[in-house]
């Protein structure tokens, strides 16, 4: 019999909030955030960023999944570790995987001898590696870089450990903070919106990026109930395919998204009429949006609930999986499904309309789904439990 998994903490910033009680009076409202205009590049439009305020520029990665780490630490009892607890920790990022600092590299032009601060920070280790140190975690630490869909698939490897027996708990999820890199990157694909994103509008123009962290706790269900703690949302399912179809553009057909939902459904022992709401990738960009709402469509029909919550956060890239994991963890605890931020007129390419107002759960499970440039897809299930474990 395969190991439960509970979620025993959850953590949270993005633009939507500084923490769990703001993103859910955000979500709850259904109000866009304010947002800010792209401060980096020089390009020919001006593009809508969703930054969090304030917190350091240097390191700002690191700073961001340490806000959400400690808060799932406080929500999860796990400030201070019991003896011998194993806790690992497997994160997701794009932007902390690279020596991205610009400053240091007009320097290196300049003068041929710039400060070697930021490569010595670099070399420190990875996001993973410095937050075990930082948080003490004797456990695996594993960073995870697979573009869009890290958070997410850094959930699957935390699971994998858990069900292994490698360690007790993991603090997993994703963290990315704004960059130019991916800024210019984006645009030059022509994925950006010179307005704020709506996600499966028939108006929609492409994303916007944001940046953030989520955290979950992610623990033996027998370890929690050791601890005193009691659980009512639990990781029930995983699942992640690579189509391989093209390095930037979805499968035509979402292959890979089907047999990543179809792998998380499996692992959960349930079948797409137990989910009640998918939380979507919905990144708003004009093909990932058809491909995606045709893919769900296909397979939960056409009266699929689904939302994205990009409209709160823009894409928030690696962190995007671990924030909207706890934003779907959150819908199920606090049984409401958060309207979808941006929509307002139905596009006839995706065979459903988004939620556009807080609507009741009803059922136990929910799914989260992510996508990625090179074809690569990450789907987790959750469910929420009436009964205590």
């Amino acid at each position: 019999m395969k190991a439960e998994i509970a979620i025993s903490g959850l953590g949270v910033v993005s633009a939507a909030g500084s923490d769990v009680a703001a993103s859910l009076q955000t979500l709850r409202a259904g109000r866009r955030p304010e947002w800010i205009v792209c401060p980096f590049a020089k390009l020919p439009v001006e593009l809508p960023m969703f930054a969090v305020p304030g917190g350091p520029n240097v390191d700002r990665t690191f700073h961001l999944a340490m806000q959400a780490v400690g808060q799932a630490r406080a929500d999860a009892g796990l400030d201070s570790l019991p003896d011998g607890f194993r806790l690992g920790v497997c994160l997701g990022t794009t932007v902390a995987c690279q020596l991205n600092d610009i400053p240091f590299y007009a320097e290196y032009r300049a003068t041929g001898n710039p400060s070697l601060e930021p490569v010595e920070r670099f070399a420190a280790g990875s996001l993973a590696e410095r937050v075990a140190r930082e948080t003490r975690a004797t456990g695996p630490a594993l960073t995870v870089v697979n573009a869009c869909s890290s958070g997410t698939d850094a959930m699957g490897v935390a699971m994998a450990w858990l069900r292994a027996g490698r360690c007790d708990a993991v603090l997993a999820g994703g963290a990315d903070e704004l960059s130019p890199i991916p800024t210019v990157g984006f645009h030059a694909l022509g994925l950006t919106s010179p307005e704020p994103c709506k996600p499966f509008d028939r108006t929609r123009r492409g994303l916007n990026l944001g940046e953030g962290a989520g955290i979950v706790v992610l623990e033996r269900a027998e370890s929690a109930r050791r601890r005193g703690r009691t659980c009512d949302l639990f990781a029930a399912g995983f699942g992640g395919a690579s189509d391989g179809y093209h390095l930037t553009a979805p499968h035509p057909e979402g292959l890979g998204l089907e047999i990543s939902i179809r792998a998380a459904l499996n692992e959960a022992g349930i079948e797409p009429a137990d989910v009640d709401f998918v939380n979507a990738h919905g990144t708003s960009t004009p093909e990932n949006d058809r491909i995606e709402g045709a893919t769900l469509a296909r397979i939960f029909g056409a009266g699929v609930r689904a939302i994205s919550t990009k409209g709160a956060t823009g894409h928030t890239l690696g962190a995007a999986g671990g924030i909207e994991t706890v934003f779907t963890a959150l819908g199920l605890r606090e049984g409401w499904i958060p309207p979808s931020i941006g929509f307002a007129e139905r596009d006839e390419a995706i065979p459903f309309a988004p939620l556009t107002e807080v609507t009741p759960v009803v059922r136990r499970h929910a799914i989260s789904t992510s996508l990625a440039f090179g074809g690569n897809n990450a789907v987790v299930v959750l469910e929420r439990r009436e009964e205590p474990a």
